[in-house]
């Protein structure tokens, strides 16, 4: 089976998972936390390169303060969780913000834990716009925008690995997704089974990868 470098995964669906199960909103990000770990433990095992996680965007941000405090927590919680784990931890997102974990400010330089490896980003209070460079104003005189993107350390995506049943990026890394493969999972986060890393993985390996060639 052909395996993909660099696995991005969108962990859509928390919400709606806590309230199938008569829980509010706020609940389901506490369940999604394993998952990210039983995948990080399964990208390791098939030897995938690196893995993005999806932590929250900064439009997700203007959600109910509750939710906020709750997908904020456990993003803190994954990230702690794989310093005990072999890999290399970059933490993307906009610093300059309040909504940006103090937390997690070590983590933006990538750091080695263990025997590092498996490199593991997560994005956190992450916007696509700001990620282009496209917030701050053009310098007048030079008629450009400053020629960086914030997530230059971060590799094209070969597969995308979204569950939840939506059928969109979110505005996920635009440049690293530019040729990535879309796998959707109706599934929610909270709900995972190992069986849908390995569809994925089958169903990557069917396709004909051509990179525009």
């Amino acid at each position: 089976m052909r395996i993909p470098k660099h696995i991005g995964i969108i962990p859509d669906g928390n919400r709606r998972w806590a309230l199938s199960n008569d829980l509010t909103k706020d609940k389901g990000y506490d369940y999604g936390i394993k998952p990210g770990l039983q995948v990080f433990k399964l990208c390791q095992k098939e030897k995938v390169e690196e893995v993005t996680f999806y932590g929250f965007t900064v439009d997700n941000t203007k959600r109910p303060s509750e939710q906020k405090i709750a997908f904020t927590k456990a993003c803190i919680e994954s990230v702690m969780l794989l310093t005990k784990e072999n890999c290399e931890i970059l933490v993307l997102g906009n610093t300059e913000s309040p909504s940006f974990p103090k937390e997690l400010l070590p983590f933006t330089k990538r750091k080695k834990f263990g025997t590092g490896g498996l490199k593991a980003n997560f994005l956190i209070n992450y916007g696509w716009e700001w990620d282009l460079n496209l917030l701050k104003k053009s310098d007048a005189s030079k008629k450009r925008i400053q020629p960086y993107i914030h997530s230059q350390d971060i590799s094209r995506i070969d597969l995308i690995i979204r569950w939840g049943g939506r059928r969109r990026l979110s505005g996920l890394l635009p440049v690293q997704s530019v040729y990535s493969d879309f796998y959707i999972i109706d599934n929610y986060w909270p709900s995972f089974k190992e069986q849908d890393f390995y569809d994925a993985l089958s169903w990557y390996d069917s396709q004909d990868i051509t990179l525009g060639g």
